[in-house]
């Protein structure tokens, strides 16, 4: 080849070479989008409480830096100190079963069955009470700053001046700077991350001379349906004991009933005293401006957590780099509608919110570790809502983690469904660690917590089918088993029908009149044959009777032009008593794919409707999630947005990204786990989706960058 030629082809691949990697896709710069959305307070917000944790544990502060004015805060984020093994159970001399409150209910097939209604007779009365509100899970303890003026009277909340408090969530590091009569105070706090507690230090002028000191207040345990989830009013019925006090650690014992745990106290430059029965105060020592110290709450006892603030800073680092640069990650920084930068917002601290508190082995309740929501216990239906996106963000681990809870309760899943007469294992509604069924009115009547287990199993299938299949072989065909004996045959119309008594996820219908509601007719179908799936992979013949329920199972009811939200709800469009609640029907073709059960003509006319005319007062935050990816199924992705960035009061998200519902529950995780779910189908889109991005508009306004994101079934 001549020179000349040479140099050209030299150019012309080199050229290529450019060109090439320039159309390649750049990482996202994943430290610039979160560090834009670090949390910054300047002022008191008792609804903008901040929080540090593990997963498994979470510490909540106000804008002291730790809980000092938590009687300020309790009618907004309360500030919690929760660990997912703290439940405390109030003695009773009774000895409450479900069968005090059982009642006897007609299915359409004639049979009597049992269910542990909520009863206001007697005995029963008593039992109800009792078996919702045991266990409940446990506040652990408070931890704050005995703040003095300069005149020696305590500081006040109004008292804190010059403000400046950052959650800088690459790190996990709460930074809280304030002035106390000119005097600065600085608190950093991070949870620890190989236990549960937190590391705390203290810098300020006024330690010296007596002002500043630290403070451990220790509670009994409180039954109650909403609350922060401590009482302080039964001091004799609980113990606080000190085991060991040195200068570098204290350890305490607490006994509460048949609750047990430790408080594992390390420090430098203080002393623990001892002020009343479950008072503590961490003084600092004589000319010290600097107080590092280390709380760690256990149910066994353990060494004191080293007190070296700087140690347990690198781990929180180390700990959230490695949350932050793996899994899937969305950028939005390129879209130009102005709704996209509250969505990305949104999307970074509802990762960090879940990280923190719905990564546990167990399901977590709605208002996480933060606070206590009916009772503390935890709601098996809304776990889809919790833990699915830990999936389709490439965290697999994180709702694998959850799966053990399944197996560990399938025996008492299997009783409840004998109890009741049916096959296999019905899973409970609202529970507790060892699976126990609350007394409900209508949690009860509820199924679609049914089919959740099979999907999750699916997705960990997707992960790793040879793994999936050996670990939940069994909690799969166990769940398909209950659900083919709870569909009942009509001999009339040869279907199988799902039939009173029967709450919809749509609550708003009465058990004993309930039939064939849409969501759950869908989800029988789609799980069921999920199941007959994996009897084929496990080299098994499929099972007859399931697959017999699966031809034969009734259609979605409809009417007119729409599909209803269970048979015979004629007027559900028409009647605007019965537009609200969850407008689930849409679930059908969004939570779950489409199936030969759904026309999507009917669909976006049920989707439209909705949409026009709802009261949206009535919703609960992971309706508009649900909404979303229905739209974007339906090729509505104009709609999608409109739905998950809806300006209503549930759909609220607070500075601290919590999703506030109403005065009573004013945060509500599965709207941030709804969320999650919600934007990683809209980018990575979903089986059997075309091009990219499928769920966000293409009119040049939503330039969504995205990687590691997982497609929905």
């Amino acid at each position: 080849m001549r020179p000349v030629l040479a140099i050209a082809a030299f150019l012309i691949l080199t050229a290529c070479g450019t060109r090439d990697a320039a159309d390649k896709p750049q990482p996202i710069d994943r430290l610039a989008v979160v560090a834009r959305h670090n949390v910054h307070l300047t002022s008191p917000d008792t609804l903008g409480s901040l929080s540090v944790g593990n997963g498994a544990f979470s510490f909540t502060v106000d804008v002291s830096g730790l809980q000092t004015f938590y009687r300020e805060y309790e009618n907004g984020i309360s500030l919690g100190t929760q660990a997912e093994w703290g439940w405390h159970t109030i003695p009773s001399r009774v000895q409450y079963t479900l069968n005090d409150v059982a009642r006897e209910y007609e299915t359409c097939d004639g049979r009597k069955v049992p269910y542990a209604i909520q009863r206001a007779d007697g005995r029963a009365a008593d039992a109800t009470q009792w078996l919702r509100a045991n266990p409940h899970r446990l506040h652990l303890g408070l931890t704050g700053l005995a703040l003095l003026k300069k005149d020696g009277t305590p500081a006040l909340l109004t008292d804190l001046n010059d403000i400046d408090q950052t959650l800088d969530l690459w790190s996990g590091t709460i930074t809280s700077r304030y002035t106390i009569d000119g005097d600065p105070v600085t608190v950093e706090l991070v949870s620890l991350t190989d236990a549960d507690g937190i590391a705390v230090r203290v810098t300020s002028p006024i330690m010296p001379s007596g002002r500043l000191k630290v403070w451990l207040r220790f509670p009994y345990g409180a039954e109650c349906h909403v609350c922060p989830g401590y009482d302080f009013e039964k001091p004799e019925r609980h113990k606080t004991q000190v085991l060991r006090s040195t200068s570098t650690e204290t350890i305490l014992e607490r006994t509460l009933d048949s609750t047990r745990y430790f408080v594992h106290l390390g420090h430098t430059n203080a002393h623990v005293e001892k002020t009343s029965a479950h008072n503590f105060t961490i003084a600092p020592d004589a000319n010290a401006d600097v107080l590092e110290f280390t709380v760690r709450y256990s149910p066994d006892k353990h060494d004191a957590i080293s007190p070296s603030f700087e140690k347990h800073l690198e781990q929180s680092v180390a700990f959230w780099n490695d949350y932050w640069n793996s899994g899937g990650f969305v950028d939005f920084s390129e879209c130009t509608d102005p709704r996209a930068k509250e969505l990305e917002r949104r999307v970074i601290l509802s990762q960090y919110l879940t990280r923190i508190q719905c990564a546990g082995t167990l399901p977590p309740q709605e208002t996480g570790l933060t606070m206590n929501s009916w009772y503390g216990k935890f709601h098996l239906e809304m776990h889809w809502w919790h833990g699915v996106h830990h999936a389709l963000w490439g965290r697999p681990e994180l709702l694998e983690k959850t799966m053990a809870y399944y197996s560990r309760i399938l025996d008492k899943a299997r009783q409840t469904a004998s109890w009741q007469g049916y096959r296999g294992a019905r899973w409970p509604k609202m529970t507790d660690p060892y699976g126990n069924e609350s007394p409900s009115s209508v949690g009860v009547f509820l199924a679609w917590q049914q089919p959740h287990p099979i999907y999750y199993a699916e997705l960990l299938y997707r992960e790793n089918p040879e793994s999936a299949l050996k670990k939940y072989q069994e909690i799969v065909f166990k769940t398909a088993e209950f659900m083919a004996s709870y569909a009942q045959l009509n001999a009339a119309d040869s279907q199988y029908h799902l039939c009173a008594p029967l709450i919809p996820a749509q609550e708003i219908f009465p058990a004993t009149e309930t039939n064939d509601p849409p969501f759950e007719l869908a989800y029988w179908h789609y799980a069921l044959n999920l199941a007959q799936q994996w009897r084929m992979r496990s080299g098994l013949e499929p099972v007859a009777t399931w697959q017999d329920v699966i031809d034969k199972l009734a259609p979605l009811p409809q009417h007119g032009n729409y599909y209803l939200p269970a048979a015979g709800a004629v007027n559900a469009y028409t009647d605007d008593n019965n537009r609200r609640d969850h407008p689930v029907v849409t679930g059908a073709y969004g939570v779950l794919p489409l199936s030969a059960k759904i026309d999507t003509v009917f669909m976006a006319n049920t989707f439209d409707e909705i949409m026009k005319r709802w009261n949206w007062e009535t919703t609960w935050g992971w309706d508009y999630p649900m909404l979303a990816m229905c739209a974007a199924r339906l090729a509505k992705p104009e709609r999608a947005i409109d739905a998950l960035l809806m300006d209503v009061q549930k759909n609220t998200y607070l500075v601290n990204g919590h999703n506030y519902q109403d005065k009573r529950l004013r945060l509500y995780l599965p709207g941030n786990g709804g969320l999650l779910t919600a934007v990683a189908m809209m980018a990575a889109g979903w089986d059997g989706a075309k091009g990219e991005t499928p769920g966000f508009p293409k009119d040049g306004k939503w330039k969504v960058k995205w990687e590691g994101l997982r497609r929905m079934p």
